[in-house]
C-alpha cells in the first residue's frame, strides 16, 4: 500500500489555484491541467458584499474583512491539501478602490504569507476579464462587458483582439447606493457614466458579450422562462429585441415579481435589477444585435496567461475534442484516419463546418467504455454537457448527435430532442450523415487505422461507391451493407461496392 501510494503521488496532477476577491463575493477556483479549454475540479464562493457602504463611508466594514480574512484562511487551506501552485488572490474594485484596502491585504498577508495577492488596477482586471472570454470565445467582435459588485469593465473586442478598455464605478451594489436604491435615478447614472466611453458605439450591429455573476442570473431566469433546450449559460446567446424586453421586466417589475421568476439565483434578487438598468443602457449605447453571455472572466484570463505559447495557439475547439477523450478512445491514431476518410461526403463544406467533422472524428470512440445498452445516450449525454469552454451550443447540439448516430442511436429517440431543437434542418442532416458514416467505418475497421486504409467512400453525382481492399481483411458483410445503404440515403444517392 506505501508504494502504491508513492506511486500514485509521483503521479498527481498539476493544479493551479485562483481566488476572484470581489466586491459582491470571494471564490476559489482549482484548475487541473495544462489545458487550452480550462478545467475546474473544484469551485467555491462565498458572498461577502465587502462593497456594500463604501459608496458613503470609502471604507470596507471592518465585520465584512473579517470575514473575508476567515474565507482566504480556508481557500488558502484547500488549494494547499489540493497541491494547487501557484495560489493566487485577485483583487479588484473593492480593495483597489476602499481606504482601508491596503491594511486588509497587509494584515492577511502577515497572517498568510504564503500567500500571493495581486490588488488589480481597472486596467489589468479588463485585460485580464477580456483575455478571460476570448478563452472561451476566440473570436469575439464587440463589446465585453465584465460586470462586479463595485465596477463595470468595458472593452472593445475586434475579432478576437483586444482594444479600448474603461472601468466605471457602476457595479450592481455601487451602483444601487449611487442611486439610493431608485431605479430611476440608476438609469441616469448609467446614461451619465458611459458618456465617457465613446468606443461603446464600435459594437453596432455586433455583440454585447456579457460577464459577471449578476449578467448570469440573468441568463439562467431568460433559459427558464423560454424553456431553453440547454441549461448552460456559457455562449447563451439571445437577440437585441429579447435582451431588452428581458431587462425591462427585471428592472421594473419589482421585487415581489422577481422572486416568483423561475430560474432566479436567490442572493442575486437585490442585484438583478440594477444588472437589468446596466444592461438596458448598455443595450442603447452599443446597438449590438445580439447578447452573448460569458462564464468566462477575470479567473480564466488568469489561467490562460499561465499557459505555455504553443497550448495557448490551439485550436480550442479541437483541443476540447482531444481532451475529453483523452483515456477513452482505443486507437490516437485513428481520428485522424477518420477526418480523411470522411472528406468525400462532405465537398462544399465551409471552414467551421470542417473543423466540426473534424471534432466529431476525435469524439468517435468516446462511447467505447460505456456499457452497450447506453452507449448512445450516454456519449451523447457527455458530448452535449461537456466542461469545453469553447463549444458554443451549435457546437455542441451537432457533435452530440453525429456521436449518437454514430452510435445507432433510434432516430425518435427522446435524449436526442435538445440537439435537435437546437440545429436547423441542414445542420441536422450533417451530423445525422457525419455520425452514420462513421457508424460504418467503424464497422469495416474495428476502430483501426489499418483496416480503415483497406477502404475509401467516392461520391458521384448518382452514387456512393465504396471500394474495399480484399486482401486487408474487410468485406462487404450484411452489417456493412445495411450501413452503407443508410448512409447512400441520407446523401440521396445509390449505393454501391467495389472490391479490388
Amino acid at each position: 500500500m506505501d508504494q502504491m501510494s508513492r506511486s500514485e503521488q509521483n503521479a498527481a496532477p498539476f493544479r493551479r489555484a485562483v481566488v476572484d476577491l470581489g466586491s459582491n463575493s470571494v471564490r476559489l477556483v482549482v484548475y487541473e491541467g495544462e489545458l487550452r479549454n480550462p478545467l475546474q475540479i473544484f469551485n467555491e464562493r462565498a458572498v461577502l458584499r465587502l462593497a456594500k457602504g463604501m459608496t458613503s463611508t470609502g471604507r470596507l466594514k471592518d465585520e465584512a474583512l473579517a470575514q473575508a480574512e476567515t474565507v482566504l484562511h480556508r481557500y488558502a487551506a484547500i488549494a494547499r491539501a489540493m497541491g494547487a501552485s501557484p495560489v493566487e488572490v485577485l483583487a479588484t474594485s473593492a480593495v483597489r478602490d476602499a481606504e482601508n484596502g491596503r491594511d486588509f491585504v497587509q494584515a492577511v498577508m502577515k497572517r498568510l504569507p504564503d500567500l500571493r495577492i495581486s490588488v488589480l488596477s481597472g486596467e489589468q482586471e479588463a485585460a485580464l476579464s477580456a483575455e478571460g472570454v476570448l478563452c472561451g470565445i476566440p473570436g469575439a467582435d464587440g463589446i465585453l462587458a465584465d460586470l462586479g459588485g463595485g465596477s463595470l469593465e468595458l472593452i472593445r473586442l475586434q475579432a478576437g483582439q483586444v482594444g479600448e478598455a474603461a472601468t466605471l464605478p457602476v457595479g450592481v451594489i455601487r451602483l444601487a447606493e449611487r442611486a439610493g436604491e431608485d431605479i430611476g435615478r440608476a438609469r441616469a447614472v448609467m446614461i451619465e457614466a458611459l458618456q465617457s466611453v465613446p468606443f461603446t458605439a464600435e459594437a453596432a450591429g455586433k455583440d454585447l458579450f456579457l460577464s459577471g455573476g449578476a449578467f448570469r442570473a440573468l441568463a439562467r431566469i431568460h433559459i427558464a422562462q423560454t424553456g431553453y433546450p440547454l441549461n448552460i449559460v456559457h455562449h447563451y446567446t439571445i437577440n437585441r429585441d429579447e435582451a431588452r424586453d428581458l431587462a425591462g421586466v427585471v428592472s421594473e417589475g419589482g421585487r415581489k415579481l422577481i422572486e416568483r421568476m423561475p430560474g432566479v439565483p436567490r442572493r442575486r434578487i437585490e442585484d438583478l435589477p440594477y444588472a437589468a438598468v446596466i444592461l438596458r443602457r448598455l443595450l442603447r449605447a452599443t446597438g449590438a444585435a445580439r447578447v452573448v453571455f460569458s462564464a468566462n472572466g477575470l479567473r480564466e484570463g488568469w489561467f490562460s496567461r499561465l499557459l505555455p505559447a504553443q497550448i495557448r495557439a490551439e485550436d480550442p475547439l479541437l483541443a476540447a475534442s482531444r481532451d475529453l477523450v483523452r483515456g477513452m478512445i482505443r486507437d490516437v491514431n485513428l481520428p485522424k484516419a477518420l477526418v480523411i476518410w470522411t472528406q468525400p461526403l462532405f465537398p462544399d463544406e465551409t471552414p467551421a463546418q470542417k473543423r466540426l467533422r473534424e471534432a466529431a472524428c476525435w469524439l468517435s470512440d468516446i462511447g467505447s467504455h460505456e456499457h452497450p445498452e447506453y452507449r448512445a445516450e450516454q456519449a451523447f449525454m457527455r458530448v452535449l454537457r461537456q466542461a469545453g469552454m469553447s463549444l458554443d451550443h451549435h457546437a455542441r447540439a451537432f457533435l452530440a448527435l453525429a456521436t449518437a448516430v454514430r452510435y445507432e442511436a433510434p432516430p425518435e429517440a427522446g435524449f436526442l430532442a435538445p440537439a435537435r431543437a437546437l440545429l436547423d434542418m441542414g445542420a441536422a442532416q450533417r451530423a445525422e450523415t457525419l455520425g452514420t458514416a462513421l457508424r460504418l467505418a467503424y464497422t469495416l475497421s474495428a476502430g483501426t487505422p489499418h483496416l480503415l486504409a483497406g477502404t475509401g467512400l467516392e461520391l458521384t453525382p448518382g452514387r456512393l461507391m465504396l471500394s474495399l481492399a480484399a486482401a486487408n481483411g474487410v468485406f462487404a458483410g450484411e452489417a456493412v451493407l445495411r450501413r452503407l445503404e443508410r448512409l447512400a440515403l441520407l446523401l440521396g444517392r445509390e449505393a454501391d461496392t467495389v472490391i479490388q
